[in-house]
């Protein structure tokens, strides 16, 4: 293991001093203070672990300010498809000879191709950085998919799957006229490009596919909302002290176009690419103490979102959405959009629900002269909030009836995937595997090629394969939990607007 850390820490040392070279830097101005540096970090920025927050990212070197300049990584850096095929003329001929090939296929064959050079690649400090695997949907094996449990769920990791499956179809055809090494035409190959363009790729105006961008992409994920809370609501919207920013930076306020400040205005938190400075450049959210993480918001997603694209969830996301099966009748009178009728993180229904039940649990005569009512999301009356807490709190009980585990077995799934994570020794993993089997027997089940022998399956559980594997279980399962607990939320949320109001007539009843 030590052997193993020195070797990513020489890797690690050697991709940044290529970075330095390509201009890459974290100094906070446009001076030559790190011309002579073979280290890009150090000013601004330092790469750390945190264990509990994403692993790999960046962290404050020093303490920063909201709004500064933290990372400038310029167009020369920029990992992308416009690039390659102008490096490679017999790239460019065999991808631009294939014209129904989508943006991301592009990126992906480009990608890929790079990946076979192996140490010629003129990529190659960037590229083993990457990482060998990724957690998103369209790398789950069936098991892991089935263990999300809840149907929409399900659905949406079939879909990554289809999706990958036929792109690869596509793609694979260019693949074999470049002559790529079986391993590197493989869907395998191909769900580990997808994931890679999927999870880190940032937004370019030129290139529909986006780009990859060195060191750029060791930033962390923030939900917003969360990074920005309680900070002076969120991102600076004043040009005075956007321009007292720059000028931190070292950037004259006067040699700035209207359009290059309304560039900082807009790409701050999020980062984004800078004409003026030829570069991606990166800016605080927020301000950090040294040692801090510093992090990125890449959009608002849920975390069957954050699932898909990423290969991660958190915790406690703000965004988080569940939604629940109802009647045709409920969505039909309405003219809701269907993506907006769910509950949110709190377990507490939408706008759009809370409306939407509201109308259907009232009299079909009364609905014609209510409906302005409804639309303008006012109560109808004692009765109909009553009525429509109750069909919410039915529909919720259904919901957490029809799935096969409990929050509570979940939890207790967890801990025996983080003991059997955790464990390096074989007769402790033997042991919990007879004191536990539920789920454990069906994960096992789906890995046929397993030798029943228990001293087999031990050695399976230790593997970097299992590794893997159970990483996308505990997944699934956290997701499902968290999903759970939002309906039994809601079934709070319900209890308490219905005995509200029951309380409230016990207040009123007069005395006789």
């Amino acid at each position: 293991m030590e052997e193993e850390a020195r070797r990513e820490d020489h890797h690690l040392d050697s991709f940044l001093a290529w970075a330095a070279e390509l201009g890459v830097t974290d100094s906070p101005c446009n001076s030559m203070s790190q011309q002579n540096s073979n280290r890009c970090l150090g000013n601004s920025l330092v790469v750390s672990h945190f264990p509990d927050a994403g692993g790999r990212g960046l962290g404050a070197a020093r303490d920063l300010r909201k709004g500064e300049l933290v990372l400038r990584v310029p167009k020369a850096a920029l990992f992308t498809t416009i690039r390659l095929l102008g490096d490679d003329p017999k790239l460019s001929s065999a991808v631009n000879g294939h014209p129904s090939l989508s943006p991301t296929q592009r990126l992906g064959v480009c990608l890929l191709h790079e990946m076979g050079k192996g140490r010629d690649s003129w990529w190659w400090p960037y590229l083993k950085q990457l990482p060998r695997g990724y957690d998103t949907l369209a790398t789950f094996s069936e098991f892991e998919k089935q263990a999300l449990q809840v149907d929409d769920a399900v659905w949406t990791a079939e879909k990554a799957i289809l999706k990958a499956k036929m792109e690869w179809r596509q793609a694979k055809l260019v693949m074999e006229q470049l002559q790529f090494k079986p391993k590197f035409r493989s869907f395998g190959a191909w769900t580990w490009v997808c994931a890679t363009i999927s999870s880190r790729t940032m937004h370019v105006s030129w290139d529909e596919a986006g780009t990859l961008c060195p060191v750029g992409d060791f930033f962390n994920y923030a939900a917003p909302g969360e990074e920005s809370s309680g900070l002076d609501g969120g991102c600076h919207t004043s040009e005075s002290f956007l321009e007292d920013g720059l000028l931190a930076n070292g950037i004259a306020s006067d040699q700035l176009t209207t359009k290059g400040l309304n560039s900082h205005l807009d790409s701050f938190v999020d980062a984004g690419f800078e004409d003026h400075l030829a570069a991606y450049c990166f800016y605080a959210r927020r301000d950090y103490k040294k040692g801090e993480q510093v992090l990125l918001a890449y959009g608002t997603y849920t975390n069957l979102d954050l699932l898909e694209h990423y290969g991660f969830l958190l915790a406690k996301n703000l965004n988080e959405k569940a939604f629940i099966p109802l009647e045709p009748g409920i969505l039909s009178l309405t003219s809701w959009p269907q993506d907006s009728i769910y509950l949110h993180a709190d377990g507490k229904p939408s706008f759009a629900l809370l409306s939407a039940l509201r109308f259907y649990v009232s009299s079909p005569q009364q609905r014609r002269s209510i409906l302005h009512l409804v639309y303008s999301g006012s109560q109808l009356s004692e009765d109909n909030e009553i009525n429509a807490s109750r069909l919410l709190s039915k529909k919720c009980h259904e919901v957490l009836q029809s799935l096969p585990t409990t929050t509570e077995e979940d939890d207790l799934l967890l801990s025996v995937i983080e003991r059997i994570q955790d464990m390096n020794c074989p007769v402790e993993v033997g042991k919990l595997l007879c004191s536990f089997r539920g789920e454990i027997s069906a994960f096992l089940d789906g890995h046929k090629d397993l030798p029943a022998a228990h001293d087999k399956i031990v050695e399976f559980l230790l593997s970097s394969r299992a590794k893997s594997s159970l990483g996308k279980w505990k997944l699934a399962v956290q997701w499902r939990r968290g999903y759970k607990q939002i309906i039994a939320d809601c079934i709070c949320f319900c209890t308490e607007v219905i005995e509200g109001f029951s309380h409230q007539n016990e207040v009123n009843i007069p005395e006789p």
